[in-house]
C-alpha cells in the first residue's frame, strides 16, 4: 500500500516538475523578446529628436516599449509564480491570459461582422500617419518600408500625399516637395545604381496614367488587404499558432495550478494522519500489564 502511495506521489512529482519546467520555459523566451522590444523602443525613443510625435498609435517606438511592457508582466507572473508555485500569482497570469484571448477572439468576430467600419477605421489610422510623415523618423521609416514592401503610395491613391504639408499640392505650398510623393513611392528602374530622392517631384500634377510609369498608384491600404487575401493560408497559420501558444500557455498554467493544489491537500492529511499517530501513541491498550515492566 505504501509503495502504491509514494509511486502516485513520485509520478504526481514528476508532472508537477514537467509542467513547471514548460511554463518557465516559454515564460523566459517570451521574456527575452520582449526585453528586446523594450530596449529597442527605448533606443528609438532617445535617438529621436524632441518635439516629435508621441501617441500611441502612430509611434512605433512608444508601441513597442508600451507591447514589451505589457508582455514582460504577463510572462513575468507566470515565470515567478510556477517558480515559487505561487497560485495567486498563477491565477492573474491565467486570468490575463484568458482575457487576452477572448479579446482577440471578440476582435477577429467584430471585424468579420463590420468589415467596413474596421477599413473605415484603418483608413483614418493611415491618413494620420500620413499627415504626421516627416514628424517622426520612426513613423516616416515605417511608412517607406510598407510602401517599398507592397509597393504602393498612400492610403488609396498617390494623391492622398496631398493632406501632408510638404507634399501638398496647392500654389501657396512654398516646399520644394509641393505636388509631389515619397521617394519610397518610385518604381525602382532595372539598371538603376544610384537612388534618387527626387524622383517623385511633381507626379500628383499628373495623371494616373502617365504618373504610373514613375511612381505607384495604387493605395497601401488595397494592396495590404490584397496581399492577405492571396497569403490567406500564412495569416491564417500565424494566427492559429498564437492562439494555439496562448491556449497552451492558459492549459499548463491550469494544469500546474491543479497540482499545486493537489501536493498542498495531499501535505494536508499526511501532516493530519501523522499528528494522530503521534497522539495515539501515547494512549497505553487497555488492560494493559504494568507489573511485567
Amino acid at each position: 500500500m505504501f509503495r502504491w502511495i509514494s509511486f502516485i506521489m513520485s509520478r504526481t512529482e514528476t508532472v508537477t516538475l514537467n509542467v513547471k519546467v514548460s511554463i518557465l520555459s516559454v515564460s523566459v523566451t517570451l521574456q527575452v523578446v520582449s526585453a528586446v522590444l523594450i530596449a529597442v523602443g527605448i533606443y528609438a525613443k532617445i535617438a529621436k529628436e524632441k518635439d516629435v510625435v508621441d501617441t500611441l498609435t502612430v509611434d512605433p517606438a512608444l508601441l513597442l516599449i508600451v507591447v514589451g511592457s505589457v508582455m514582460f508582466l504577463i510572462t513575468f507572473l507566470g515565470c515567478f509564480g510556477a517558480l515559487r508555485n505561487a497560485t495567486c500569482l498563477l491565477k492573474m497570469f491565467l486570468g490575463i491570459l484568458v482575457a487576452v484571448l477572448l479579446l482577440q477572439i471578440a476582435a477577429g468576430v467584430v471585424g468579420y461582422l463590420f468589415t467596413d467600419m474596421v477599413m473605415e477605421r484603418t483608413e483614418r489610422l493611415m491618413m494620420k500617419a500620413i499627415v504626421r510623415y516627416r514628424e517622426d523618423q520612426d513613423l516616416e521609416n515605417a511608412i517607406d518600408f510598407i510602401q517599398k514592401k507592397f509597393q504602393c503610395c498612400g492610403v488609396e491613391s498617390y494623391k492622398d500625399w496631398s493632406h501632408n504639408v510638404y507634399f501638398e499640392c496647392s500654389d501657396t505650398n512654398p516646399s520644394l516637395e509641393a505636388c509631389g510623393v515619397p521617394f519610397s513611392c518610385c518604381i525602382h528602374q532595372q539598371n538603376q545604381t544610384v537612388l534618387n530622392t527626387m524622383c517623385g517631384y511633381g507626379m500628383q500634377q499628373l495623371e494616373e496614367r502617365s504618373a504610373g510609369q514613375d511612381v505607384f498608384t495604387i493605395g497601401c491600404l488595397e494592396k495590404i488587404v490584397w496581399w492577405a487575401k492571396n497569403n490567406l493560408l500564412l495569416v491564417a497559420g500565424l494566427t492559429a499558432g498564437l492562439l494555439l501558444l496562448e491556449v497552451c500557455m492558459i492549459c499548463l498554467a491550469a494544469a500546474q495550478i491543479s497540482r499545486i493544489k493537489k501536493v498542498q491537500q495531499q501535505q494536508k492529511e499526511n501532516a493530519a494522519r501523522s499528528k494522530s499517530e503521534r497522539k495515539d501513541s501515547y494512549w497505553y491498550p487497555a488492560f494493559a500489564d504494568f507489573d511485567d515492566e
